[in-house]
């Protein structure tokens, strides 16, 4: 299986049970490894047959710059319904969700998942 890759997608929201974090929007990153057959989008060079990572980069941002999160673990998983729902050819993906500077001595934490068409149907 082929894999689409969109690396350290940087967005901003409300994500968190601190207080300060329900009011001030923080960097979220996201990275997710999407899997799904680009042969037909090879053969035609045409986007109408390719997972569109520009669309779905959008819809990851508009997805955090709405959201009001309390639970990494539910972003991430809403952004993975996302992925997978809107895109019929997707049959795999491995996403990530991190949030840098949150904790002492540490870059990030974040909650990282694998789901499958079969886990939205």
């Amino acid at each position: 299986m082929d894999k689409i890759i969109i690396k350290n997608l940087r967005a901003y929201g409300i994500i968190g049970i601190d207080p300060d974090e329900r009011v001030n929007k923080q960097t979220i990153i996201v990275n997710v490894a999407i899997f799904a057959d680009t042969r037909a989008a090879a053969r035609s060079d045409d986007i109408a047959d390719a997972v569109n990572y520009g669309t779905i980069s959008k819809r990851i941002l508009e997805r955090i710059e709405t959201g009001s999160d309390l639970l990494v673990e539910r972003l991430v998983e809403d952004l993975a319904r996302i992925i997978i729902v809107e895109n019929e050819t997707v049959s795999r993906l491995l996403i990530r969700v991190e949030k840098p500077d949150v904790l002492p001595f540490t870059d990030t934490v974040g909650v990282e998942i694998e789901r499958t068409r079969e886990d939205f149907e």
